[in-house]
């Protein structure tokens, strides 16, 4: 069974914001003849990799609520120009919406049991999925989705 990752997406107000970021960002790198995939940079290397790539994803925590995952294609350990090891996540650059479940602030990544995982949009559990993203967001945020 697939386990996923959590991450706070700081600096997005929406997913249709991460979403706009993700094409410019893509853009970005086709223009400079670089091959465009997408991916996050962190400073740990998660451990269970051969977990997470088994159809695992990394869900976003934006405004204090997990709203979207992508999936994990590839965990790449490297060393910066500063001799610190890193690593990119590699992400499929579709944003899938999810159920609003409510996160506390925190630094890094964590692991997030596939049960744990809110449902995506659309499917059986899809609570609200026809509200506008603003009503939900808010909706969640009172406790009430």
């Amino acid at each position: 069974m697939a386990l996923h990752l959590v991450k706070l997406c700081v600096g997005a107000e929406s997913v249709e914001d991460l979403r706009g970021w993700i094409d410019r960002r893509l853009k970005a790198m086709t223009a400079a003849g670089q091959v465009a995939e997408q991916f996050h940079t962190t400073r740990m290397q998660p451990k269970r990799a051969s977990e997470l790539l088994d159809g695992g994803s990394l869900y976003w925590v934006i405004k204090g609520t997990i709203q979207a995952r992508q999936r994990l294609l590839d965990i790449r350990p490297f060393t910066d120009s500063e001799g610190i090891s890193r690593c990119h996540l590699v992400l499929e650059p579709v944003l899938h919406e999810t159920s609003l479940a409510p996160r506390r602030p925190f630094q890094g990544w964590r692991y997030l049991e596939p049960g744990d995982a809110p449902p995506d949009l659309g499917g059986a559990e899809d609570e609200g999925g026809e509200l506008p993203p603003e009503l939900r967001r808010e909706l969640a945020g009172l406790g009430l989705l």
